[in-house]
């Protein structure tokens, strides 16, 4: 994109004022976000159709936080505060929308915070990684002469920090492949996923499996994190013992089924009357 084009969708950016009442101003302002990430050279284009995707499965929820997520995220970060080496993956998504929420979090339950990228080049890695700067923490992924591999996966994703998510034995991820998600899993690791496709291969491949929003997500894990910090290490196994994801992920389906069922009973008594 040359740069006459970005100042033209800037401008039409600017020009845009979404107005306080609006009933989608929150979804709106998010996209916009993005969108400036995009403009920056950090988002992808795929980045924003992943997350028009996950907007779609946010819909179905309600676009609130549900109780099986809640449950999900006492477990992630039970488990984060227990590993000895979390990692938090991000990428331009994540930097475009809850950079700082990240940080609070890693900062909360002792973890990195790494870069990992499909569409990997050096720009998107600078860009991202001064993010984080900005939010004072240097993140990990950024330096070549600390490159391993992971093995079995073949896309750009393979790449990672020596000294980050291949020594990790837990990681966290969000808007994720799950091509990854399962490498992880094959190196035994532990995988908490933050996903509003409950269905996914990363969902149902994850230890915890997050189904929210990553901007309602992250925020709530940080007071999370908070609240369990100083809790004793036993009472955060048991917490981390008693969560099933498979049953967990259950629940959201039959939340979002129940969802339907009622609108459907509620547009047809409508209809009828």
């Amino acid at each position: 994109m040359s740069s006459f084009d970005v100042k033209y969708w800037r401008d039409i950016l600017r020009d845009v004022s979404i107005p306080r009442d609006h009933p989608r101003r929150d979804s709106l302002l998010t996209r916009e976000r993005l969108v400036e990430g995009f403009l920056e050279g950090y988002v992808v284009p795929q980045g924003l159709i992943a997350h028009g995707r996950g907007e779609a499965f946010d819909y179905l929820i309600g676009e609130i936080t549900i109780e099986p997520a809640l449950e999900a995220m006492k477990a992630a970060v039970a488990l984060l505060l227990i590993s000895r080496r979390p990692v938090i993956s991000v990428n331009g998504n994540v930097a475009a929308l809850v950079a700082e929420h990240v940080v609070d979090l890693a900062r909360e339950v002792n973890a990195l915070v790494e870069v990992n990228l499909f569409y990997r080049s050096r720009s998107r890695i600078e860009k991202i990684r001064e993010i984080f700067k900005r939010h004072g923490i240097e993140i990990l992924g950024a330096d070549e002469a600390y490159e391993c591999t992971l093995p079995e996966l073949f896309s750009e994703r393979r790449r990672v920090d020596c000294r980050g998510i291949y020594v990790a034995d837990t990681v966290l991820v969000a808007v994720e492949d799950g091509d990854r998600t399962e490498a992880l899993k094959k190196m035994s690791k532990k995988v908490i996923a933050v996903d509003l496709n409950p269905l996914s291969r990363t969902s149902l491949a994850a230890d915890i499996t997050i189904v929210d929003n990553i901007v309602r997500a992250f925020p709530t894990m940080v007071k999370i994190a908070r609240e369990l910090k100083n809790m004793s290490k036993n009472d955060l196994e048991k917490i981390v013992k008693s969560f099933d994801n498979r049953a967990n992920i259950a629940k959201v389906l039959d939340h979002i089924c129940s969802r339907l069922r009622s609108i459907a009973s509620s547009l047809m008594y409508e209809s009828e009357k």
